[in-house]
């Protein structure tokens, strides 16, 4: 699985929308280097392509940035549920692996943007480990940040909720939920534009209005329901969706294999990866609160779906 990097005009155009100046952008990463190593919470070195997307991510703003990527190492420590023993040969990542699929798609929109197609098999399976799940998701992201050299300029997730039921979402805690949604919202550089879930049901406005709470105002805009999946091209090009949508990218389940074999490979990097990650106590100040981080309001109950 190749991820195609932008080139030509859109890598120009994405260059003007992430305010990257070919001048300055060097110096800015030796800044975000030398900040970090004056961090004694935070590990001090981080390879230079992954802190180009998050100063990209963050429009090359220096304070922004700063603080996205104290979230990102917070995070790998305050959730080992998400971050912890990421080989995906293990048997409970396996078991979601046969259950789901969620591929970054190789191309690109037009606008220069990264769509993900995810989707469930089958109607009648057992809901698993939702940790895990969580987890099998933000090691993709992983895995984008350290391969998407050139930038893209946001991000793209299709939702195909064909086979979704109640019972799917009987093991959702808002708990868990916020706490992945604060790792993507919070921790990562994306640029969420759009959210379009087809194949939808009285089932699917219930779980919009579960989640809702714990995304930001501009995000909840960013969200499209659609009756008819033909809908779908008015946003995202036919031809690079998958076969199953209508497309020319290849089957899921082609994409699928591919992003397994790549997330293999990258089993060694991953367990590499677990130290890096904040050190509470050493961190200036107060120490992180996670009950505040997470904290969830009286009003958000457990998801229940009749």
């Amino acid at each position: 699985m190749t991820l195609e990097q932008p080139t030509g005009e859109m890598w120009q155009k994405i260059r003007e929308e992430l305010n990257e100046n070919q001048e300055t952008k060097d110096a800015d990463l030796a800044h975000i280097k030398e900040w970090l190593k004056q961090q004694p919470h935070l590990p001090d070195e981080f390879d230079d392509q992954r802190i180009m997307t998050f100063l990209r991510g963050c429009k090359f703003s220096l304070e922004k940035t700063k603080r996205k990527l104290d979230m990102y190492f917070t995070m790998r420590t305050a959730v080992p549920e998400f971050f912890n023993d990421r080989d995906v040969t293990r048997p409970e990542l396996q078991e979601i692996l046969n259950m789901v699929h969620m591929p970054p798609l190789p191309g690109l929109t037009p606008e220069g943007r990264r769509v993900t197609v995810m989707r469930g098999l089958d109607k009648d399976v057992q809901t698993p480990n939702v940790a895990d799940a969580f987890k099998l998701a933000l090691m993709l992201g992983d895995v984008r940040l350290a391969e998407e050299k050139e930038g893209v300029a946001g991000d793209v997730y299709v939702l195909d909720a064909s086979v979704a039921t109640p019972t799917h979402f009987a093991k959702f805690t808002p708990t868990l939920v916020k706490k992945f949604l604060v790792c993507v919202q919070e921790a990562y550089p994306v640029k969420l534009k759009e959210v379009h879930v087809i194949n939808i049901s009285p089932l699917v406005d219930k779980i919009v209005n579960f989640v809702k709470p714990f995304i930001k105002d501009k995000i909840k805009d960013r969200i499209f329901l659609h009756s008819d999946p033909n809908e779908l091209y008015k946003y995202v090009p036919k031809e690079m969706l998958p076969a199953e949508f209508g497309g020319n990218a290849g089957t899921m389940a082609d994409l699928h294999k591919a992003w397994v074999k790549k997330l293999e490979e990258y089993t060694p990097w991953f367990a590499e990866q677990e130290k890096l990650k904040a050190n509470e106590e050493l961190r200036p100040g107060k120490p992180t609160n996670y009950d505040e981080l997470f904290g969830i309001d009286g009003s958000f109950r457990q998801l229940v779906i009749d």
